[in-house]
C-alpha cells in the first residue's frame, strides 16, 4: 500500500509537469493510480503488457496525462 502510493505520487507529479498541470501532492497521489489504471488497461488492449519497471512506469505516465486530457476537456 506504501509503495503505491509513493508510485502514485511519483507518476502523478511527472504527468502534472509533462502537461503544464498545477496540482498538490494529494491530486498528485490520485492521479498518478488512476493514470496507472488506465494506462495499463489502455495498453493491455493492444496486448502490451507492463506490469513493472521502467516500462510500466512509462505506462503510468501515459495514462495519468490521459486522465489530464480527459479532466481538461471536461471542465
Amino acid at each position: 500500500m506504501i509503495w503505491s502510493i509513493i508510485a502514485g505520487l511519483v507518476v502523478g507529479a511527472v504527468a502534472t509537469k509533462i502537461m503544464g498541470a498545477d496540482s498538490n501532492w494529494i491530486l498528485n497521489i490520485i492521479l498518478g493510480m488512476a493514470g496507472s489504471f488506465v494506462g495499463r488497461f489502455l495498453f493491455g488492449l493492444i496486448g502490451f503488457n507492463a506490469v513493472s519497471g521502467l516500462a510500466g512506469f512509462i505506462v503510468s505516465v501515459i495514462g495519468a496525462c490521459i486522465c489530464i486530457s480527459v479532466a481538461r476537456k471536461i471542465n
